[in-house]
């Protein structure tokens, strides 16, 4: 059984979303955590300084000896290049893939909806798959920019004046063109889901992209049985991690965040 952790690495604190599902789903599987809070974030960023801070990333995780690498970043799973992924010494996934097939198996009317970063809605990633997946489907994409912000200050909460504000301001085109699947794009929107599931109605299947690579990652190797420990890293700030992490994962975190020169990988 190979032992070595699972490695898990965001722009800054959404990923968070994936970790606290890999906890459900590998309960015994140990995970090392990077989030690069000192750059955050990633979406608004231009292709090459994306790629940069992804390969940084990924050289930081593999010093670590990780035997898998999820990258839980709606931006770098749109923007890193496949064929460099299965260059990798170890298996490597991203959201993208995960979160369209679910998508395309939840929808009853082809009218799907994807929301995420500027970078992740320019890059095209998750319309031109789920084109490939639901040939007819109508796909609706919009960029979410102050979400990602909204989220880490906390306004995440129904009768929040200004989460409401916005979401309503973001969504409003996709509620017109009556998409009833919704691809939250992003690992930091499922913390808005109560808001973005109340705003778009019941009838819309909202599918969470960090959560659906956890579930195809649980999948990819034999589970580990040990104690299931989890180490957190960050580029910048680790006691405001630590402060806002319980709100990602839902639960206080036993170890504090390390703090990473990411700049020298």
């Amino acid at each position: 059984m190979d032992t070595r952790p699972i490695g898990v690495f965001d722009s800054g604190l959404g990923g968070l979303t994936a970790v606290r599902q890999l906890r459900r789903v590998l309960p015994g599987e140990d995970i090392i955590y990077f989030g690069d809070t000192g750059r955050v974030p990633y979406g608004s960023r231009g292709r090459q300084t994306i790629l940069q801070y992804t390969r940084q990333d990924i050289r930081f995780l593999l010093s670590q000896n990780v035997k898998f690498l999820m990258a839980a970043c709606g931006t770098v799973s749109s923007t890193y290049p496949t064929a460099e992924a299965t260059r990798l010494p170890v298996p490597y996934t991203g959201v993208v893939g995960a979160a369209a097939r679910k998508a395309a198996e939840a929808t009853r009317n082809r009218r799907i909806g994807v929301i995420g970063t500027a970078a992740t809605i320019r890059s095209g990633s998750y319309a031109a798959l789920l084109r490939e997946l639901v040939p007819d489907a109508v796909i609706t994409a919009r960029a979410c920019p102050l979400f990602v912000p909204l989220v880490e200050n906390g306004r995440v909460h129904r009768g929040d004046v200004v989460i409401e504000t916005v979401v309503g301001e973001y969504l409003a085109p996709l509620k017109a063109a009556g998409v009833d699947t919704l691809i939250l794009g992003c690992t930091h929107y499922p913390l808005l889901e109560k808001v973005i599931g109340a705003y778009m109605g019941p009838e819309v299947t909202l599918i969470d992209s960090g959560a659906e690579a956890a579930n195809l990652a649980s999948t990819q190797f034999d589970p580990g049985e040990g104690p299931g420990e989890t180490r957190y890293f960050v580029s910048d700030d680790p006691g405001a991690f630590d402060q806002l992490a319980e709100l990602f994962l839902q639960e206080r975190i036993s170890t504090g965040a390390g703090l990473v020169d990411i700049s020298s990988y």
